[in-house]
């Protein structure tokens, strides 16, 4: 393992480690004993749908955003990634595929207590006032369309891969765009911590397709 993965999955895990402790501190005390139950079961992680109460550290608008376009974008990158199985021969690809699914979906789950205790709906981006702060599709930084999504299930073998290195890489490089404005702009310390780890590993990940690109060239 890289010392730069090393040091990502750090930040990674210091990051969640900051959020759950946050929202079991900031569990109501009027909660019924089902709901204590269901938001901070002991040894199950962090909730899929945490019940958060009280003050959440500082946020901005930008915060907001990036968390709930965040999700979206980590979803295509996990719905990418599940098309590797039964298509790719690589084997370096396969275990690539499986490394983003496994990093991006615990920042997915991170987000959703983020924006829970910033009262947004998590997965959806909608605030209690109705503001929905999701952009959609293609118009979001590195989104893949729905004809290369449709072109990527057809395909096979080194194809595949090739179509599926330049996608992901488009992708990651979106990504990093939407995580560089969270540094610049964001307020809230867990939220622009998780957009520093995402440049890093995502940065990291960018130069490992490339040179997988340029080895599948005949």
């Amino acid at each position: 393992m890289s010392s730069i993965q090393v040091r990502t999955r750090a930040a990674l895990v210091a990051v969640a480690a900051v959020v759950a402790m946050v929202a079991a501190l900031s569990l109501t005390a009027c909660s019924t004993p089902a709901e204590s139950t269901r938001g901070g079961e002991a040894g199950s992680g962090i909730p899929e749908t945490p019940v958060i109460t009280g003050e959440p550290a500082s946020y901005n608008d930008d915060d907001v955003s990036f968390a709930s376009n965040m999700v979206t974008h980590h979803r295509q990158a996990i719905e990418l990634s599940k098309l590797v199985s039964g298509r790719s021969t690589n084997p370096e690809l396969a275990a690539l595929a499986s490394q983003i699914a496994a990093e991006q979906q615990p920042e997915i789950n991170i987000m959703n207590v983020l924006l829970v205790q910033w009262n947004e709906n998590p997965e959806v981006g909608t605030g209690s006032g109705g503001d929905d702060h999701t952009e959609h599709g293609s118009a979001m930084q590195g989104m893949v369309d729905d004809a290369t999504m449709a072109e990527l299930k057809t395909l096979n073998g080194t194809e595949f891969d090739t179509l599926w290195l330049k996608s992901m890489i488009s992708h990651h490089q979106g990504a990093i765009e939407m995580a560089q404005a969270e540094i610049a702009n964001g307020a809230n310390v867990d939220a622009v911590a998780m957009a520093k780890a995402m440049v890093t590993s995502q940065e990291a990940e960018i130069q490992q397709m490339k040179r997988m690109l340029e080895g599948s060239k005949p």
